[in-house]
């Protein structure tokens, strides 16, 4: 084999390298390029997870914020209204409470009232022996109906006619100097006691106003706002 032969063949071996390194070569570009793809698939696909939770963790915290401050409000709402009916209640109690002034302005029907007072705190308290508590501007009323009073609940009950002391000493509050006034204040009535104190009947026009109100909160409740 002269050296053209041998040169030839040499550029022939040395072309089937170079062919075999192109296509080794591209086979690993082709490779890289796929798995180059198939990786920045997932971390675009990753990151597209992570935005989506991130999104979806922020669109439920902005969803329980609305909510909280929905409750909020509504609660505040609630509240006002409720309000505004205990205010329109109290209101009402007021109203009530300054009428009860007026009753003593008529003597004739205090004095019935008064004694209609008495008889049934007597009734109450079915005592032989108590102590008749009233405001002292009241004292002389009560001295001029308590002997029928007296023989009223006694007739009732059929009981000895009871001893009955009016206390001299303590009496209840007066009447408000005008009716704006924050003092403690009697509209009227009588408040009944034993002689030990151990059994009281409070039978004065605010106190029964008290009761009066409590029995009858919810049909005034219902009557003005249906509830």
């Amino acid at each position: 084999m002269n050296d053209a032969d041998v040169s030839k063949q040499i550029q022939q071996m040395v072309r089937f390298i170079r062919q075999e390194a192109e296509e080794k070569a591209n086979e690993i570009y082709v490779s890289a390029e796929e798995e180059f793809n198939i990786e920045k698939l997932q971390l675009v696909e990753a990151e597209k997870r992570k935005i989506r939770q991130e999104y979806e963790r922020k669109e439920k915290q902005v969803e329980v914020r609305r909510k909280i401050e929905y409750s909020m409000q509504l609660n505040a709402s609630r509240l006002k209204v409720l309000q505004a009916q205990d205010d329109l209640v109290n209101s009402m109690r007021d109203a009530a409470s300054k009428e009860l002034l007026c009753v003593a302005d008529d003597p004739s029907a205090y004095k019935k009232l008064l004694k209609g007072l008495i008889v049934q705190s007597l009734l109450r308290l079915k005592e032989p022996s108590v102590l008749l508590r009233c405001r002292e501007i009241d004292c002389h009323l009560i001295q001029s109906i308590l002997d029928e009073a007296k023989q009223e609940y006694a007739e009732k009950a059929k009981v000895h006619l009871p001893t009955v002391t009016i206390d001299q000493k303590v009496y209840l509050p007066p009447p408000p100097v005008d009716q704006e006034a924050h003092e403690l204040f009697c509209s009227g009535g009588v408040v009944l006691a034993s002689q030990d104190g151990k059994i009281v009947c409070e039978n004065t026009l605010d106190a029964r106003l008290d009761v009066v109100f409590r029995q009858k909160l919810p049909e005034i409740r219902k009557r003005l706002f249906g509830i």
